[in-house]
């Protein structure tokens, strides 16, 4: 069912979704608190444009991606080399593309604390960094969880922002959305049918969890 060209676009989809969720669980976390934090037009801003690629098409987010990465773009001086058609251009692309679905839940769980634990905290002298890793994290989790599951599951099914910065270079940038997608132009429905269907299975299996991880969380809060 899976020979060495399907494991392979497999597992460089894998660790891109894993790599993609885990920068941004370590750069959306500060930022969503920040967001979390206030009301003002600089939040506003930032706000609306990490929320961008919810509406934006992937290929006009694509488009400018790939002019960003292109060789007399000032990223490409910043790093000395072009990312467009490399697999870190591909990680670069997928945290902007995926970063509303990460930073938002983790908003939406520092906003519904609200601001009586820090308070509490603070009175029994615990220092801003101690009381957001000892009080805020924990009551995030689940925000934090699912933002992750979110960030993963969208990573891998991503394809227009990955066809236009990415391609399809094997062992490089091809990964399983864009191996459907020349699966079906050269009529091979069978691989095809294989991946999809996995990618199918996956993002049931995410709405499902998704939907069991809320449910609890309704019904912990109503048993309070």
């Amino acid at each position: 069912m899976f020979d060495a060209a399907m494991i392979e676009v497999i597992l460089l989809t894998l660790k891109l979704a894993g790599l993609t969720t885990l920068l941004l669980l370590i750069l959306g976390t500060p930022l969503a608190w920040w967001l979390s934090r206030g009301r003002s037009l600089t939040r506003d801003v930032v706000s609306t444009i990490v929320s961008l690629p919810i509406v934006l098409p992937p290929t006009v987010l694509g488009f400018y991606l790939l002019i960003a990465m292109g060789p007399s773009s000032p990223l490409t001086t910043l790093v000395g080399r072009p990312l467009a058609f490399t697999f870190e251009g591909l990680v670069l692309g997928s945290v902007i593309y995926s970063m509303p679905f990460v930073v938002n839940p983790i908003r939406n769980a520092f906003e519904a604390m609200g601001p009586r634990p820090m308070e509490v905290a603070a009175t029994l002298r615990a220092s801003p960094w101690d009381a957001f890793v000892t009080v805020a994290l924990p009551l995030a989790s689940p925000g934090l969880l699912t933002g992750a599951i979110l960030g993963f599951a969208h990573t891998v099914g991503e394809f227009g922002v990955v066809l236009m910065i990415g391609g399809s270079i094997p062992g490089r940038t091809k990964v399983l959305s864009t191996t459907i997608f020349d699966y079906v132009e050269t009529l091979q429905w069978g691989r095809a049918h294989v991946l999809a269907g996995g990618m199918l299975i996956l993002s049931f299996a995410v709405i499902l969890f998704m939907t069991q991880v809320e449910r609890r969380l309704v019904g912990g809060r109503g048993g309070r």
